[in-house]
């Protein structure tokens, strides 16, 4: 039995029906729209409307964007001669925030998953081979998630890449700054082993 009326569950529903949130921050986050002036109310709605109508695919990259190209691939300054495949379009912000990387990136949005019934051709591979024949790319840096998903599919791009003769690096990945060995997962840690650097 519901506490609430009809619309304001219907409200609650939707906000429950995003990722990550539930019932206690759906309610939350109703009561706050239910109580917020009209004006923020639409201005909330609108700015909702205009992400969906204005935000498009980068015909290049699959980066989202404004713009098409998006605004690194357009960006003249940025290294031309490398591509970092991420698997989602919050990896390039994530990238993007440590201010390390100047390259291009290409975004495959998903990686590989039998499991889920998302094959090679589901995600932008096909796109990225495309991209590598078209220009001079020197480096294919890639930054699939370190889960297992991830890794069939860094190891899946490399094979198709190495008979092109461009360099393939994967990042590293290993025990965070301030960790513990003792609590360190056997899979972070096989990969620290493998990711060890000559001093």
């Amino acid at each position: 039995m519901s506490y609430f009326s009809p619309s304001i569950e219907k409200l609650i529903e939707s906000f429950e029906s995003l990722p990550s949130i539930g019932n206690k921050t759906a309610i939350r986050l109703a009561f706050h729209i239910l109580n917020s002036s009209e004006e923020e109310t639409n201005n909330f709605i609108k700015s909702i409307q205009d992400a969906k109508k204005n935000l498009k695919f980068c015909s290049k990259c699959y980066n989202i964007s404004d713009t098409d190209p998006c605004e690194i691939c357009a960006n003249s300054s940025r290294d031309q001669t490398k591509i970092c495949v991420v698997e989602d379009v919050k990896d390039v912000v994530a990238i993007e925030k440590i201010h390390e990387y100047k390259g291009l990136y290409h975004v495959l949005h998903g990686s590989i998953s039998p499991m889920d019934g998302i094959g090679p051709d589901d995600i932008k591979i096909k796109e990225l081979l495309a991209r590598l024949m078209e220009r001079e790319i020197k480096e294919v840096i890639l930054a699939t998630n370190p889960k297992v998903e991830g890794e069939a599919t860094a190891m899946y791009i490399s094979k198709l890449i190495k008979p092109m003769g461009i360099k393939t690096t994967r990042l590293a990945h290993g025990i965070p700054v301030g960790g513990d060995l003792e609590y360190t997962d056997e899979f972070t840690l096989g990969k620290a082993f493998e990711g060890r650097t000559e001093l």
